[in-house]
């Protein structure tokens, strides 16, 4: 037997154990499956450059998992009050405050079935007899949630946190890995059932994953979980994003491309990062703000979902749709009737609106320049490790494309505006500014002849495109200094303090803010 699976240069080995949390049979676009393969093989690189911690805690559930096992805990094992190893925002504590509410309101207690927390989590652990493909002497499966148990051990529960419930369930072979662990995990003698809760902090609401026998909770694993750890374990496909920020494998990864002084910064901050444009613009008008979105605090849905915010994102989702694979189809003028993609729902007014802003696109499409489909990138995800300011820097296009061996960066926006604002075009969309920094490098490869930034604004009236030259010496240096104006107070701030004021009336965060309209109202 031989293991195809290949490591990255610059990683050894430091065990023959094989350690899995099951959380990452979630899978999903924002892991890594290289990097989940390495960590589970316990592969280490080389030469391991320490990165300081964030000062505040980045982790949102922590501070309630931590409240939580105080509670559990008597007051003797506790020592006290329980205090938090890192400083929390204030956002996060105002949100974990609530959170500690909603799952007290969730699972009151009840004399007739009384369930206690774990002494520790379970852990799953099946030691190798023979030889072994990885070659592992062990494989563990372990679990992160709230663990409880019945008094005589024979029932366990697993409680999972999530900020609100999904439209989907989580994928079978994540609800199957966690119930193997709970029914042959350690510590403790084998339960008789099992049942796995998932439940929401922000309203209480809670739903029932799986709940069953051991034996049925086995079957569950051979069904959907057995294949899935193979793929997990064997995974090589490279992802980069804004997980490289803490990933270990950073500098060995073999797809991350390094872009040193991309950002225009003399010297690094504190910790290595990831940041986007998006982040750069929230951190602008509110320190507070971006902290909270980074923390992915809940969200206030009418702020988020309003129906021209959802109107844009539709047009966009078709756009991307039509754009997508599949052979070449410019877009013309004959938008179907039900042109809304699946997920969004638009009051007629705002349907017809969007009917409208498509047909004014067909003039502009991008395809109509494009002669293979292997020459479009639809939405990629462009990421960049500036080494020199140590931040994975984050990009989302709406669109590349070639025309002829040079890349076009195409962005579409929306708006019912029927003239301009006015403003310059890199200080009012500043990711056209990073684009233009990432093309006048060369990063994107392809001829610099007809390389360009375009930028497509649909308007009631019809479509306005206009073209960015990034070679331009006085469009390069407008550039720098606007992405340089996002990234610098950002990469320094520590602490997120919120900056009161008018966009306050339409932070989606607000909520959680100690200095939040509410509050300042008093009420």
């Amino acid at each position: 037997m031989s293991d195809s699976w290949i490591p990255p240069d610059g990683v050894q080995r430091i065990s023959h154990r094989i350690k899995v949390p099951v959380g990452t049979f979630k899978g999903g676009d924002l892991r890594c499956p290289a990097a989940d393969a390495l960590r589970a093989r316990d592969y280490r690189p080389v030469s391991i450059m320490r990165q300081p911690r964030e000062k505040l805690d980045q982790f949102a559930f922590g501070p309630f998992m931590a409240a939580c096992d105080a509670l559990g805990r008597s007051q003797a094992e506790r020592g006290g009050e329980s205090r938090p190893a890192r400083p929390v925002h204030q956002g996060l504590r105002q949100w974990t405050e609530h959170a500690l509410a909603s799952y007290a309101a969730a699972f009151p207690s009840h004399p007739d079935r009384p369930l206690s927390e774990a002494e520790a989590p379970w852990r799953y652990t099946h030691a190798v007899t023979g030889p072994d493909l990885r070659g592992a002497e062990e494989y563990q499966l372990t679990v992160w949630g709230r663990c409880l148990q019945s008094p005589d051990g024979r029932l366990r529960e697993l409680r999972l946190p999530v900020n609100k419930l999904g439209l989907e369930q989580p994928p079978d072979r994540f609800v199957a890995a966690a119930a193997l662990v709970l029914a042959e995990g350690a510590p403790g003698p084998a339960p008789e059932r099992v049942r796995i809760v998932e439940f929401a902090l922000l309203d209480g609401k809670a739903r029932l994953l799986f709940e069953g026998s051991r034996d049925e909770a086995l079957t569950l694993y051979r069904t959907h979980g057995r294949a899935a750890l193979v793929e997990l374990l064997d995974g090589q496909e490279y992802r980069p994003g804004p997980v490289c920020a803490s990933c270990s494998y950073t500098a060995v990864c073999p797809v991350l491309r390094q872009a040193p002084g991309l950002l225009g910064v003399d010297r690094p901050g504190r910790t290595r990062r990831w940041w986007s444009v998006t982040n750069g613009r929230n951190h602008q008008v509110c320190p507070a703000r971006d902290q909270m979105r980074r923390l992915h605090l809940p969200t206030a849905d009418e702020v988020e979902h309003s129906a021209a915010v959802d109107r844009g994102r539709a047009v966009h989702a078709y756009l991307a749709e039509r754009h997508g694979g599949g052979p070449l189809r410019p877009c013309t003028v004959k938008v179907p009737e039900h042109w809304v993609p699946e997920g969004f729902e638009l009051p007629e007014s705002e349907r017809e609106m969007g009917a409208r802003l498509l047909r004014g696109h067909a003039a502009v499409c991008p395809l109509r320049l494009v002669r293979n489909a292997v020459d479009v990138r639809n939405e990629p995800r462009v990421v960049r490790h500036d080494t020199a300011a140590e931040v994975v820097v984050v990009a989302k296009p709406d669109l590349l494309y070639q025309d002829g061996d040079a890349w076009v960066w195409r962005e579409t926006k929306t708006t019912t505006r029927d003239r301009p604002s006015g403003r310059p075009l890199l200080e009012e969309y500043p990711q056209l500014a990073l684009a233009v920094l990432l093309l006048a490098r060369g990063d994107l490869g392809g001829g610099s002849g007809r390389a360009r930034i375009e930028l497509e604004v649909l308007r009631p009236g019809g479509a306005d495109l206009e073209a960015i030259d990034p070679f331009a010496p006085e469009t390069r240096a407008a550039a720098g200094e606007m992405v340089h104006r996002l990234v610098d107070p950002w990469l320094w701030d520590e602490d997120y303090p919120a900056r009161p004021g008018p966009a306050c009336s339409r932070c989606e965060t607000a909520r959680w803010c100690a200095s939040g309209p509410d509050r300042q109202e008093g009420r």
